[in-house]
């Protein structure tokens, strides 16, 4: 059977894992086929019991047979590139046809002239998760050096210097298995121009283009301006200092195959700085946080994946259920070491999924639990820190920064990073349990070469206000989160990447009701372009307190079951199509996702 979608794809459904067949799924078919396969699913989950894909272990693996590097290289600015950038699509020049850049030639008459950078998705062949498995093909992003690599290379940022990064696709067009060879890349949760938001219909390579572009392309431009949310209304040249984020992450988003293709490896850190998070502990300037800086501000990326007899790395992007892995990734390794020294470190948590929850707890290697403080959810540092914190909750895509002083162990002393959240399918994380499974490896193994200066102070980072007027004013939508006949959707309706379902003037503000009706799953829920704050949470319609480290800003909202969360949100300074979303990425690629505009 043939047919022909709104992004051109044709073909056939692929097998579930990683096989030589010589297809690719169109949605058409995705659906059509989760649609039969959803009734049987639906009705055993009904009755008791669930039924879900049924996948062997991941062959065993010895642990702490790879060590991470001791710190992480950013990403280095280039001169140029090659076609120069333009605010409209150079399509002549090989760009994708996405909309003009949104106030370049204003923001940078303020700012200055962006720093350029360039990440190329690549396919690599050789990726050696844990030296148990074979060397095989995964997808990254190359960046500086030869290679691609999975997480892509970080990139520092900073807040008042705008950037554009060139994403060239460069995947195999005749690829086969899992995933799509398109790409659309969301800086997540970067207050940006629609245009350069990573739109799941914005997906491109050089002969296809997604339904809400005008024409193919082998690169397309992001302008990313770094400025904070509210600068039009404070009309400072910059924003409102308290909407700062911290820890962002930048993943494919392309429309039905945004897990297959994070599975792959397409996705990376972005972390950007401004005169109170300054990236610099030494920084004389009394505005500075002094937080403990690079290199010992280390990003962690948490992934699961599940591998076949052959420690072939296997995902079923068809089934609604999806793939849970049973081997946790941490920075694209099985079991890893990371060597620290003796010292304060800031550890930057990424849950990247795409369907494992985590209930992380750092201990010593008699099982006893460490304290740490915990100092940003989501990449939004909080107004003070939660000091002598033991263990914190990731859903996907939520991220976590936390201090570690390391300096309080002897050289030589081992700790284990242990995730104790129990999981039995994609659906949510059954319950904590001991002793949990240990995921990395910390050995503290010398001295730093100066004195730790850093510091964190009892006063982070202010949040920004909202009035008791601004609460009764602001208009309420309630959002529903539910499964609708074996798919996944939202108010009962399935994702059309061509309809906004909702439309909200620029400026404005509003309260989103997130609600969680059933039991059963639980709903990691991303709202693009700007961070909110959770007001109230419900749960069987009782109120009940907001746990102290969700009190701060946030852009993933964790909807447990039976659950209701009320968000205060502001949609300011740009203009365009965004979406929200459940961030286990099988919920999402199965159509729980809704479009909504700022106008």
């Amino acid at each position: 059977m043939k047919t022909t979608d709104s992004g051109h794809r044709k073909g056939r459904l692929p097998p579930p894992e990683d096989t030589d067949a010589t297809e690719d799924r169109r949605t058409f078919l995705k659906i059509g086929v989760a649609a039969m396969l959803a009734p049987v699913l639906l009705k055993s989950s009904e009755g008791g019991a669930a039924t879900f894909p049924v996948f062997p272990p991941s062959p065993p693996t010895t642990p702490w047979l790879v060590t991470l590097p001791n710190e992480i290289t950013p990403l280095q600015a280039v001169a140029t590139l090659s076609p120069s950038p333009t605010i409209a699509a150079n399509t002549a020049g090989g760009e994708a046809g996405r909309a003009p850049l949104q106030r370049y030639a204003e923001l940078t008459g303020v700012l200055g002239a962006p720093l350029l950078y360039e990440l190329k998705a690549k396919e690599r062949l050789d990726w050696v998760f844990h030296p148990a498995y074979p060397p095989q093909r995964i997808w990254g992003y190359e960046g500086n050096t030869p290679g691609a690599v999975s997480p892509g290379p970080v990139i520092f940022a900073r807040y008042g210097k705008p950037i554009i990064v060139r994403f060239r696709n460069q995947l195999p067009q005749n690829h086969v298995g899992f995933g799509t060879p398109e790409i659309s890349t969301h800086l997540h949760n970067a207050h940006t121009g629609s245009e350069s938001d990573g739109f799941p219909g914005d997906y491109y390579s050089a002969n296809k283009a997604g339904p809400t572009l005008t024409a193919p392309g082998a690169f397309k431009d992001h302008f990313y301006p770094n400025i904070y949310a509210g600068y039009d209304q404070l009309q400072n040249h910059i924003g409102d200092p308290r909407e700062a984020l911290g820890t962002l992450f930048y993943h494919d988003h392309t429309l039905d195959f945004t897990a297959a293709n994070m599975e792959r490896g397409l996705f990376g850190d972005y972390l950007l700085f401004d005169n109170v998070d300054s990236g610099n502990e030494l920084d004389p300037s009394p505005s500075a946080l002094r937080l403990p800086s690079h290199p010992y501000d280390y990003p962690l990326a948490f992934a699961d994946r599940r591998f076949d007899a052959n420690g072939i790395m296997v995902y079923d992007q068809v089934n609604p259920e999806g793939t849970l892995g049973d081997k946790v990734l941490v920075n694209g390794f099985i079991e890893p070491v990371l060597r620290v020294a003796a010292r304060r470190y800031r550890l930057r948590f990424l849950n990247a999924g795409p369907s494992r929850f985590y209930a992380f707890y750092l201990q010593s290697a008699g099982g006893q639990n460490q304290r740490f403080t915990f100092i940003a959810n989501d990449g939004n540092l909080l107004p003070a820190p939660l000091l002598n914190q033991t263990n914190f909750q990731l859903g996907m895509a939520e991220r976590a920064d936390i201090v570690v002083d390391f300096s309080k162990y002897p050289i030589g002393t081992v700790l284990y990073l242990v995730n104790k959240m129990r999981q039995e399918d994609t659906r949510e994380g059954k319950d904590i349990k001991d002793p949990g499974t240990r995921v990395l490896k910390i050995i503290v193994d010398r001295f730093p070469p100066a004195q730790d200066l850093s510091q964190v102070p009892a006063v982070l980072r202010t949040l920004p206000p909202i009035t008791a007027a601004e609460i009764a004013a602001a208009p309420v939508r309630r959002w529903v989160f539910e499964r609708s006949s074996g798919m996944w959707s939202i108010n009962g309706r399935l994702f059309n990447v061509n309809i906004p379902r909702a439309s909200i003037a620029q400026g404005g503000f509003e309260i989103w009701e997130l609600v969680n009706p059933e039991d059963g799953w639980t709903h990691p829920i991303h709202i693009h372009f700007e961070e909110g704050q959770i007001i109230a949470k419900f749960v069987n319609g009782v109120s009940v307190p907001v746990p102290p480290q969700q009190r701060g800003r946030k852009d993933v909202y964790v909807l447990d079951a039976f659950t209701t969360l009320r968000v205060f949100l502001r949609f300011r300074d740009f203009k365009g199509k965004y979406v929200m979303h459940c961030h286990n990425l099988i919920h999402e690629d199965h159509s729980m996702m809704v479009r909504w505009d700022i106008v």
